[in-house]
């Protein structure tokens, strides 16, 4: 994965108009409301995945500032305050509008931060997964857990036809984050810190 510009996280309506089949309905999301009147939570057997607020800047700044998170999400840089606040506020604003942007994921029994996921423009070909966690939380499966929610709700609920990957070359847990899921890979391209591999999965036809 790598970092994209200051909007990087914008899934504009022109996007959504392009790739979803039809709009949520209301209440039909894997899980309830989480406070606040905030929907499109997710929930999975060990997780549950809200989408972020601004409330939640100083925890979201503490997580990607940590160097092994960032090193593959953003290509080694520190993202500034101001940028992250900017995330958050097109994340709100998109889940408002297309049902999909940035989530906060906690384990279902604990308040702390574990990591994030969500879906962003990968250039003009679609919308890519992506996600992290907190390096404490490495290897209990919960990268594949949280994307694979993701995933499911976009292919099946938001009407996707397609979730994409952009993952580079030297970042094995990814790799094997996005094969366990089943993604197919259809293309490598040029980044910052070497190759990048793309990959894809198609709705199933209903």
């Amino acid at each position: 994965m790598r970092r994209g510009s200051s909007g990087a996280y914008r899934l504009a309506v022109a996007i959504s108009r392009k790739t979803r089949r039809g709009k949520p309905e209301p209440g039909r999301w894997p899980g309830d409301r989480y406070g606040d009147g905030v929907d499109h939570v997710l929930t999975t057997e060990r997780l549950i995945l809200r989408p972020v607020t601004a409330a939640d800047h100083p925890a979201l700044l503490a997580h990607w500032e940590t160097p092994d998170v960032r090193r593959f999400l953003f290509d080694g840089a520190v993202l500034p305050a101001a940028e992250i606040a900017e995330a958050i506020a097109d994340s709100v604003r998109d889940f408002a509008a297309a049902g999909y942007g940035l989530w906060l994921v906690h384990e279902k029994d604990g308040t702390d931060l574990v990591g994030t996921a969500g879906l962003r423009p990968l250039d003009d070909a679609g919308l890519e997964i992506f996600y992290s966690l907190v390096p404490g939380a490495w290897g209990k499966g919960y990268a594949t857990e949280a994307a694979r929610a993701v995933v499911e709700a976009a292919l099946g609920p938001l009407g996707l036809p397609e979730v994409l990957a952009e993952v580079d070359e030297g970042n094995a847990a990814s790799v094997a984050v996005i094969k366990r899921l089943g993604m197919e890979a259809f293309d490598v391209v040029p980044g910052l810190l070497g190759p990048m591999t793309r990959y894809r999965m198609s709705a199933r036809p209903s």
